[in-house]
């Protein structure tokens, strides 16, 4: 019997995201991208996860947003479990 370890997976907060595209920039495995709110060509965006299978959970995405707005969610077989608060070097 295999056990999948669990992984931790980007939630992005739409109130709080401004579609800087930061996160996108930071992504290792490419698997962010920015959707636009609303019904016409220009207007609001949104990062969204595209690609969970594709996620390594480095967290690097929640460690650069500037508004708080990505939370890793520790993930078994695509349940939630518990949101993970990434913290930068030196914090404790």
């Amino acid at each position: 019997m295999t056990t999948t370890a669990p992984k931790a997976l980007p939630t992005i907060d739409p109130q709080r995201c401004t579609g800087c595209g930061w996160c996108i920039a930071v992504c290792p495995p490419h698997v962010l991208s920015l959707q636009l709110l609303g019904a016409g060509p220009w207007g609001p965006k949104c990062s969204t996860l595209h690609d969970a299978p594709g996620c390594t959970g480095c967290a690097l995405c929640a460690m650069r947003c500037p508004f708080d707005a990505i939370r890793m969610v520790r993930t078994v077989a695509g349940d939630a479990h518990e949101a993970i608060t990434p913290q930068a070097d030196g914090d404790a």
